[in-house]
């Protein structure tokens, strides 16, 4: 767990028991959250996005304002994952 603050207001960073990183990514998805700044308290509550943070991957936020600011990360997908449909087909986005 993270604390953080973006335009005086005091977010909470946490992880889902299904996510483990090493403390370097851990540091380095923070620093991609702060580079956001004001867009980030504009998220309403349960709202989610995503940041492509490419030491890491495709990282899922869920936005929750209530009772405190928490953002947590529920997923992390790494780009061997990743898959694009085009036309009737599906394939790898990466290859």
């Amino acid at each position: 767990m993270y604390r953080f603050s973006i335009e005086k207001e005091n977010w909470i960073l946490r992880f889902t028991p299904n996510i483990v990183l090493e403390e370097d990514s851990k540091e380095a998805l923070v620093k991609s959250i702060l580079q956001l700044g004001s867009v980030l308290p504009s998220f309403s509550h349960g709202e989610s996005f995503v940041i492509l943070v490419k030491k890491i991957g495709l990282i899922v936020f869920i936005v929750e304002k209530i009772p405190s600011l928490i953002l947590t990360v529920s997923n992390i997908i790494e780009k061997e994952n990743w898959y694009i449909q085009t036309d009737s087909k599906i394939k790898k986005y990466f290859m």
